[in-house]
């Protein structure tokens, strides 16, 4: 059979709620703290009493001491007189008794008149020597015949000058002890009551502590937050891209793995407690701290690497506590546009010839049909050489495969529409630099020949004309597309690369620009508009054939 489990306190204590064991703690701390400081007070007053009355005493047996009645009254042994002057002297001191003795320690006066002549040491066991012998007062605390007493005792010499003349007798001063136990207690019920208020403004405190701080981590318990904190450990090592994140001063409080293998950091490195400044001196996230302003898909560059980044403000309430960034390096993001771009040109350049193919087909076949034979041949030969010729030009003039598909890819999209590229027969695009990525070169010239079928297609219609030519001599590249299309406004010559820009009213435009210009720029080029006479414009690519190896940039 087995034993019921015990939990033990500490267990039971650990599944209270936090805001239980904050008030727990707190009200215990404050108890502790307030029985101490009360302890300690009452211990120093009782003390501090005790001190005063037997200072008092003494003061007072050291003034009837050096009253010369008194010395006459102990030279001449006349204890009438000291009994009516001890009588009097105890009540205008307020004082529980006053003795006064011989040199023997004998009692001259007594407030019981019946221990007159009997020695004082039968009184408490105190003969008083260290009055009578060594000459000097001192207090003491004893238990007499009038009950617990402090008392304070000094000798009586008979000379009035003082520590001269000879010791012919003590005076012993005694205040009831009760008197001050009966002030101690007044004193304690107060103390005692501000002690109890104090607990009870502790607690009341450790309440409101305990609710704000729950507020502030918003109702989690320990055991939550401690899950949440792996979670996010987790979360952000299982994240590809590179995550930093910096509190109001700039210093790094958090990042990933990822984080320090994307900027090329060597993997021992630790960021946190680290300026953002001295990790990546290019950063912008201060003015984030700033602005308060988000920043998504940036393209900077970041310790010599091109990368995409995401900047975010951290708030707490409204103010900025920090910035979170996220980043990843462009060649990624190039590796898939590289793929999406091949695959959009191949299906284009498929959709293109098998739409077109198949009206010429359907075209020949009506022509034999009909017997027209001779047209039909003529059709076909008509075909073969404008094709032969533009595929000779290509490999002529253009002998990398991939700017060679994009451009017949468009020659078909062209015929698709209803329109014409021209290209000029002059044109030569063989000096490509092997560091200049070709996918991102075919995306942006791809983006203008678009642009410009699309302008002379809803401009010029049908039968339209979009021309383009290529040259490598000199130090750049230059690309020229030309269309009929209505042309552009000199004041947006400029505005139409920006991002989001467009004459067109769809939702999905006013990218193509900006990314041909972000292209060209990253390069070391250029890209120009101009509009044409009488209609249409010319876009023109400026690219250089020196690139810098190391960074992507032109020497």
């Amino acid at each position: 059979m087995s034993s019921p489990s015990i939990s033990m306190p500490w267990q039971r204590y650990s599944k209270l709620k936090l805001k239980t064991r904050m008030i727990l703690v707190l009200g215990l701390v404050s108890a502790l703290q307030t029985a101490l400081i009360g302890g300690f007070a009452g211990y120093y007053l009782s003390d501090a009493l005790y001190d005063e009355i037997g200072q008092r005493a003494l003061m007072v047996s050291r003034t009837v001491a050096a009253l010369p009645s008194v010395i006459e009254g102990v030279k001449s042994r006349d204890s009438d007189r000291l009994l009516a002057l001890s009588a009097r002297l105890t009540a205008t001191n307020e004082a529980l008794f006053i003795v006064i003795g011989d040199h023997q320690g004998i009692r001259l006066a007594h407030p019981d008149v019946s221990r007159v002549g009997a020695s004082m040491a039968d009184d408490d066991g105190d003969l008083g020597l260290e009055a009578l012998q060594e000459g000097h007062g001192y207090i003491s605390r004893a238990m007499g015949s009038l009950g617990l007493s402090m008392r304070g005792k000094a000798p009586i010499r008979d000379d009035l000058n003082g520590e001269d003349g000879n010791i012919i007798g003590i005076v012993s001063v005694g205040y009831s002890l009760a008197q001050v136990q009966s002030t101690i207690q007044r004193y304690n019920a107060v103390l005692y009551s501000v002690m109890g208020l104090m607990l009870l403004g502790s607690v009341a405190a450790a309440i409101v502590i305990a609710g704000r701080f729950k507020r502030a981590i918003f109702g989690l318990e320990p055991e939550e937050i401690a899950a949440l904190f792996q979670e996010r450990n987790a979360t952000l090592e299982s994240v590809r891209e590179g995550i930093i994140a910096v509190d109001r001063n700039g210093i790094i409080t958090t990042f990933n793995r990822t984080a320090i293998q994307t900027l090329g950091l060597e993997p021992s490195t630790a960021l946190a407690g680290q300026p953002i400044e001295a990790i990546l001196p290019e950063n912008d996230l201060m003015s984030v701290l700033r602005t308060g302003e988000s920043a998504f898909d940036l393209e900077v560059w970041l310790r010599g690497r091109q990368m995409i980044v995401n900047r975010l403000p951290v708030r707490q309430g409204d103010a900025i506590i920090g910035v979170v960034a996220s980043f990843r390096l462009r060649d990624e993001l190039d590796q898939v546009s590289q793929q999406l771009t091949r695959i959009q040109q191949y299906a284009e350049t498929l959709r293109s010839q098998t739409h077109e193919y198949s009206n010429k087909l359907h075209t020949i076949a009506g022509l034999i049909q009909i017997g027209a034979a001779e047209q039909a041949l003529a059709l076909i030969s008509s075909e073969v050489t404008d094709h032969q010729a533009l595929i000779h030009l290509l490999l002529d003039a253009v002998p990398d495969p991939v700017l060679a598909g994009c451009l017949l890819g468009k020659y078909n999209r062209a015929r698709e529409m209803g329109l014409r590229l021209v290209i000029d027969p002059d044109s030569q695009m063989a000096q490509l630099p092997p560091e200049l990525p070709k996918e991102q070169l075919v995306s942006a010239l791809g983006n203008l020949i678009d642009n410009a079928l699309e302008a002379t297609l809803h401009h010029h219609g049908a039968e339209g004309l979009v021309h383009l030519s290529m040259t490598d001599l000199g130090h750049d590249l230059i690309f020229e597309v030309e269309d009929q299309g209505p042309g552009i406004p000199a004041n947006q010559h400029e505005r139409i690369f920006e991002r989001g820009v467009s004459s067109k009213t769809e939702s999905d435009h006013g990218i193509g620009l900006y990314l041909v210009r972000q292209f060209v720029s990253r390069c070391g080029g250029s890209v120009t508009v101009e509009n044409l006479q009488p209609e249409g414009s010319r876009f023109t690519l400026y690219i250089p054939k020196v690139i810098s190896p190391s960074t992507g940039a032109p020497t």
